[in-house]
């Protein structure tokens, strides 16, 4: 291990050792503040928060928060979210939503190396239909602003990192 990251790491400990001396739970850390946060504001409900501020590759930025009282969820008919899980559940829409998020918007740009033109236009239909994409009138596609980060945590959630 070279000094640099020795370095950190015996500042790191020391840190923790500091916080444990002063009785401060070590789990206790900024890693859980909007856990703590929703726990506050929630009085005892329960609650599912998912937040972002996102800079994309393209330059264009969203900040986005949204919090679902847990017991509505579990009212709700989750076949409701079948349609709208089932627009991501294919590679090539995933690829189509990837490269809309890296920038590229024009149906050329976004069919390169993915099937022919029909196929590509279906896969942009259910993408649409869904709301995971918009469309301006000159044929540039776009994921919504209040899309990025759902669509950024439901890809979290799924194991992509």
């Amino acid at each position: 291990m070279d000094d640099e990251r020795w370095a950190l790491l015996e500042k790191r400990l020391a840190a923790l050792e500091a916080r444990v001396a002063d009785g401060a739970d070590p789990r206790d850390d900024d890693a859980f503040w909007a856990l703590r946060e929703l726990k506050r504001q929630a009085e005892g409900r329960s609650h599912v928060l998912f937040t972002g501020s996102v800079t994309l590759p393209t330059g264009a930025h969203y900040e986005w928060q949204e919090t679902v009282e847990v017991s509505s969820m579990l009212e709700a008919d989750p076949t409701q979210a079948v349609a709208a899980l089932s627009a991501l559940a294919h590679p090539v829409r995933l690829q189509l939503l990837h490269k809309v998020l890296h920038g590229r918007r024009t149906v050329s740009e976004l069919g390169e190396g993915l099937g022919t033109s029909g196929q590509l236009y279906h896969h942009l239909r259910q993408l649409v239909a869904e709301g995971w994409l918009a469309t301006s009138g000159r044929g540039l596609y776009d994921v919504p602003a209040e899309r990025v980060v759902p669509l950024l945590t439901l890809l979290a959630t799924a194991g992509l990192r």
